[in-house]
């Protein structure tokens, strides 16, 4: 056999080998590689829209928090305030309990002040008159006179 059939029998065999690939395997290699690069186009979309979400999702999370420590400042503060009120209110009952205590405590003062002068009356009025009965039972003699007031002084003297 002589070269030149070989080549054109393999050449006719190379011909006949790249026609079949061209019509049968080469569409299902180009639809293979387009279905691939839609696919990786696809997932690069999705994984543009899933950065974009998480983007947006931490945005959000900012915000929610921010907000949180907004209204969590807010309640520390009217907590701190309405602790402030019920102090004060417990200090203005406080002081107004104490007045009317202390009220209480000067109307008792009054009253004991008054009954012991009253009681303090009739013992000086009780030494007056026996002090008096006294000297109109002796006779009226200036020593004796004088030793009775001083007996008088010395009794009142002790009562106090």
């Amino acid at each position: 056999m002589s070269i030149t059939i070989t080549l054109i029998i393999q050449g006719f065999a190379l011909f006949l080998v790249a026609w079949l690939v061209m019509k049968l395997g080469w569409p299902s290699i180009i639809g293979a590689i387009e279905e691939r690069q839609k696919r990786i186009a696809d997932g690069l979309a999705a994984a543009d829209r899933g950065q974009k979400d998480l983007d947006d999702a931490k945005a959000q999370a900012l915000e929610i928090v921010r907000e949180a420590r907004t209204k969590a400042a807010q309640i520390v503060e009217q907590a701190n305030r309405r602790g402030n009120e019920v102090v004060e209110e417990a200090r203005g009952t406080a002081v107004a309990e104490g007045e009317r205590l202390i009220a209480v405590a000067r109307d008792e003062i009054a009253t004991q002040t008054s009954r012991a002068r009253g009681e303090l009356r009739n013992e000086v009025a009780h030494l007056a008159l026996a002090g008096a009965s006294q000297l109109l039972q002796r006779e009226i003699d200036p020593k004796a006179h004088a030793q009775l007031l001083e007996e008088l002084a010395t009794r009142i003297a002790a009562t106090r």
